[in-house]
């Protein structure tokens, strides 16, 4: 019986046994924990269905206000630095930075991190500027049936994606995709997911759950019930035993985590990190992934290790202190 038939057929725990047994031989068993890093909440093309972005575009009078302070997004970087996370990637809408100042923000984060960063800032051919600070362009395909995709998100074509990643694979950079379950999709259209991965060579996938934002056309829509999202994972795992899975689960979802880790996941993402931090939904991550069997790249409860010191970036301290503060904040609630 083919994968997609198992997924049909809700074969989970055959799905999950599999997965899981290629994983720990092909991975181990580290899982990391991934922050997204947005530059911007402003975004040009402003018209992807499911997007947060898309409800806020016309209350923003001038989208220049809605890019993030240079500072604020190295002492993220910072930040996620010292609690051992991965930046998973820059992301932002289209038109926040222009070219040069994405790769002088890469630049600063690699010195920081010491780890080149993925960039998730929509469809550009302007990639020749990038150098060793960059590790991989990922291309947001959020829905791979061309057809919903083409309706849900009908300024980003998969075309220009396509074209977007060969030539990034041109230039010798890694190539990631992000997928949104619970879009309108079917098992059977994980097919056009699968082909894509297989002709582009994609070296790392993020799969997310639909969050319904207000003022879209999901925002009544349920979020993908969790051995739907952990099958289709665990079917991706087993057809791609190389691949890079990257996993992303709300603060109202977090019974997702252990099923993920074991359908396949390498990493976790799409937390919002500093009002999880400390809390008991930290210490519930943590146990997630202890419980399925794995150990944790870093950490997401340890506040000691907020406090380091680093001379090397001062200026980014007061910038790091707000952060830290609003952690604090959380923890004693």
């Amino acid at each position: 019986m083919n994968l997609i038939n198992k997924i049909k057929n809700h074969q989970t725990i055959e799905l999950l046994q599999e997965a899981n047994k290629i994983t720990i031989a092909e991975h181990g068993k580290q899982i990391t924990l991934e922050r997204a890093i947005f530059l911007s909440w402003w975004c040009d093309k402003g018209d992807c269905a499911f997007c947060y972005m898309s409800s806020q575009k016309p209350k923003i009078k001038e989208p220049e206000k809605a890019r993030r302070k240079v500072e604020s997004i190295l002492a993220e970087a910072e930040i996620t630095r010292r609690m051992g996370w991965n930046i998973e990637f820059l992301s932002g809408g289209y038109g926040s930075f222009k070219t040069p100042e994405i790769k002088n923000i890469a630049e600063k984060i690699f010195s920081i991190t010491g780890k080149p960063v993925w960039l998730n800032l929509g469809i550009t051919k302007e990639l020749e500027i990038y150098g060793d600070e960059i590790a991989g362009i990922t291309g947001a395909v959020e829905i791979a049936n061309p057809d919903l995709h083409q309706s849900i998100c009908p300024s980003k074509s998969l075309e220009d994606i396509i074209e977007m990643l060969e030539l990034a694979g041109e230039f010798g950079f890694k190539k990631a995709i992000t997928i949104i379950l619970g879009l309108g999709e079917k098992p059977e259209d994980t097919k056009y997911l699968w082909k894509l991965i297989e002709e582009m060579g994609i070296d790392r996938v993020t799969f997310y759950s639909l969050n319904p934002h207000k003022d879209t056309i999901y925002e009544n829509s349920p979020q993908p019930a969790s051995l739907y999202y952990a099958n289709v994972v665990a079917a991706t795992r087993i057809k791609f035993p190389l691949l890079e899975i990257v996993t992303g689960t709300w603060i109202d979802n977090l019974a997702n985590i252990g099923p993920l880790i074991l359908a396949g996941a390498n990493g976790l993402t799409k937390f919002p990190l500093f009002k999880m931090y400390g809390t008991r939904y930290g210490k519930r991550v943590e146990e997630e992934v202890e419980w399925a069997g794995r150990y944790l790249q870093g950490t997401f409860t340890d506040l000691e290790i907020l406090q380091e010191s680093n001379v090397q970036h001062a200026d980014l301290e007061p910038f790091i202190k707000r952060y830290i503060d609003g952690v604090t904040k959380n923890v004693k609630k």
